[in-house]
């Protein structure tokens, strides 16, 4: 089974940056898309970016021109870097990848954008 462990989150003030990673437990990793979710309080949860295997990235509205996706198979890890982070950003990160019947899902890393 295919386990995703993100890390990097926190606290940050409004313009500031974060860099999350998301390590994978198999070597799958290279075959799957990868995709960055967020779920911020009382909303339901929705797409960041995803990223293809050969790395070609497509990213919600509302973040791009900040956020970019990227990705290292040598090291089973998918990454999101996030610059000019505002408020709204503040919200629950999760790292996904599609599964056989279900899809997978990490613990979720908190983000927390100060104004």
């Amino acid at each position: 089974q295919v386990q995703l462990v993100e890390s990097g989150g926190g606290l940050v003030q409004s313009g500031g940056s974060l860099r999350l990673s998301c390590a994978a437990s198999e070597s799958i990793f290279s075959r799957k898309a990868m995709g960055w979710y967020r779920e911020a309080p009382n909303a339901r949860r929705e797409l960041v970016a995803t990223i293809t295997p050969d790395g070609s990235a497509n990213y919600a509205d509302s973040v791009k021109g900040r956020f970019t996706i990227s990705r290292d198979n040598g090291k089973n890890t998918v990454y999101l870097q996030m610059n000019r982070l505002k408020p709204e950003d503040t919200a629950v990160y999760y790292c996904n990848a599609p599964g056989p019947v279900v899809d997978y899902w990490g613990q979720g890393t908190q983000v927390t954008v100060s104004p």
